[in-house]
C-alpha cells in the first residue's frame, strides 16, 4: 500500500480580495485627508509645513516598519505578521480620530503607518510564495493597482466626507475598515511561508539585507520604483495646495480631478497585468518609464508657458500615472525576484526606499511651495528622470 505526499503540504492560494485590501489599506490612509490638510491650518491654527508633517511622518513610519516586517514575516510567517501590523494600524486610526492638538495627531499617523504598511509587505510576499514567475508578475500587477488606485481615489471620497461632515469623518471610515479587514485576515487568510528560525533575528535581518544590497539589479528595480513612486508623492504633497490655494477650488472638486487619474492608471496596471508576462517585465518598465518622462515633461512645459491649470496639472499626472501603472509591478516583481529565498526582506527594502524618497520629496515640496507650482513640478521631474537612470543602470546595463 502506497502513501502519497498530501497536496496540502502546497500552500493554499490566499484570497485576492484580501491581497487587493491589505495591499490598498497603507496608500488609501496616506491619501483620504489630503483635501482637509489646507482646512487643517485653520483647525489647529498652524502652517501649511506643520500639517504637511502629517503625510511626511507617515512616509517615514511606512518607510521604517517595512525594514522590520520583511524580515519578520521570513521568521514568524507571513499571516502573525500581517494581524499584529493590522491591530496597530487600528489602533492608530482610533488616536487620529480623537486627536486634540496637531502633535497628537502626527502621532497617530505615525502608529496607523506603521501598522498600514504590513499590508504592503506582506502582500508582495505572499504573492512570491505562492505564484510561479510569469503568473505572479500579473497578480502583482492587480494588487498593485490597488496600492495605487486606492489612494487615488481616497481624496475623492475624503473631499466629499470633508465637505458633508468634517476632516475626522476620513478618519473614521478607515477604523470601520481596518477592524473589518483584520476579522477578514484572522478568518480567511492562511499562513503562506514556513518560518526559519536557524538563525538569530539581527543576523538574519542584516544578512539577508547584505546580500540584496549587494545586488545591482536589486538596485536598478528598487530604485526606478522608488522615484516613479516619488512622482506621484510629490504630487500629492504639492497638488492640494496648487488646488485649492493658488487656484482657488474645492475640495471636492479636487477629489474628482483626482479621481480621473486614477482611472487612467488603473488602465496602465490592466495592460500590465494583461501583457506582462507575454511582453517581459525589462521591457515593460522601459515602456512605462517613457511614458511617465513624456508627462512630467509636458507639466513643466504648460508651467513655463504659465498655463498650471485643473486640466494641465491633472492631464499629466494621468499621462505620468498610466506609465506608472506599467513600470511599477514590474519593477516590485523584479526587486522581490532577484533573491527569491528572501522575497519578504526584499519587499521591506524595496518598500523602504519607496517610502523613503516619497518622504523627502513630499517634504520638500510642502516646505518650498508659496505662490508658484514650481517646486512641484521641478520635483515630478527630478523625481521621473532617476527612476529611469537607475533602471538602466542596475537592470539593462548591470
Amino acid at each position: 500500500m502506497t502513501h502519497e505526499t498530501p497536496q496540502a503540504a502546497a500552500p493554499r492560494l490566499p484570497p485576492l480580495a484580501i491581497l487587493v485590501v491589505i495591499a490598498g489599506l497603507g496608500p488609501t490612509s496616506l491619501n483620504i485627508f489630503l483635501p482637509s490638510m489646507p482646512g487643517m491650518m485653520r483647525v489647529y491654527d498652524t502652517g501649511y509645513d506643520t500639517v504637511q508633517l502629517t503625510l511626511t511622518f507617515y512616509l517615514v513610519g511606512l518607510a521604517a516598519a517595512q525594514l522590520v516586517y520583511g524580515p519578520l514575516s521570513d521568521r514568524i510567517g507571513r499571516r502573525p505578521a500581517l494581524l499584529i501590523g493590522l491591530v496597530l494600524y487600528v489602533i492608530g486610526s482610533v488616536a487620529c480620530v480623537a486627536a486634540p492638538t496637531i502633535e497628537t495627531l502626527i502621532a497617530g499617523r505615525v502608529l496607523q503607518a506603521v501598522g498600514g504598511c504590513s499590508g504592503i509587505v506582506m502582500s508582495r510576499a505572499i504573492i512570491r510564495d505562492v505564484y510561479e514567475r510569469g503568473r505572479a508578475a500579473s497578480i502583482l500587477a492587480y494588487v498593485t493597482m490597488a496600492m495605487v488606485v486606492a489612494p487615488l481615489m481616497a481624496p475623492t471620497v475624503g473631499g466629499f466626507l470633508d465637505d458633508w461632515f468634517g476632516w475626522r469623518a476620513g478618519f473614521v471610515l478607515m477604523v470601520v475598515v481596518g477592524v473589518l479587514t483584520l476579522a477578514a485576515c484572522f478568518l480567511l487568510l492562511h499562513e503562506t511561508h514556513t518560518p526559519s528560525r536557524e538563525t538569530a533575528p539581527h543576523r538574519e535581518v542584516m544578512s539577508g539585507a547584505s546580500a540584496l544590497l549587494g545586488q545591482r539589479r536589486f538596485h536598478g528595480y528598487a530604485f526606478q520604483v522608488a522615484f516613479n513612486s516619488g512622482v506621484f508623492y510629490s504630487f500629492i504633497a504639492g497638488a492640494p495646495y496648487v488646488m485649492i490655494e493658488l487656484l482657488n477650488r474645492t475640495a471636492s472638486e479636487y477629489g474628482i480631478w483626482f479621481a480621473v487619474a486614477s482611472s487612467v492608471y488603473m488602465g496602465g496596471n490592466f495592460i500590465a497585468a494583461r501583457i506582462s508576462e507575454r511582453v517581459g517585465s525589462d521591457r515593460m518598465i522601459t515602456i512605462g518609464t517613457t511614458i511617465s518622462l513624456i508627462g512630467v515633461f509636458t507639466l513643466g512645459a504648460f508651467y513655463l508657458n504659465g498655463l498650471v491649470l485643473p486640466v494641465t496639472l491633472f492631464g499629466c499626472m494621468s499621462i505620468v500615472a498610466f506609465g506608472n501603472g506599467m513600470s511599477i509591478p514590474n519593477g516590485i516583481f523584479g526587486a522581490v525576484s532577484v533573491d527569491p529565498a528572501r522575497a519578504g526582506t526584499a519587499s521591506g527594502l524595496s518598500g523602504f526606499s519607496q517610502m523613503a524618497v516619497g518622504a523627502s520629496l513630499s517634504y520638500s515640496v510642502g516646505f518650498l511651495l508659496s505662490d508658484t507650482a514650481g517646486p512641484l513640478v521641478a520635483m515630478m521631474i527630478i523625481s521621473s528622470v532617476s527612476a529611469r537612470c537607475f533602471f538602466e543602470w542596475g537592470v539593462r546595463r548591470g
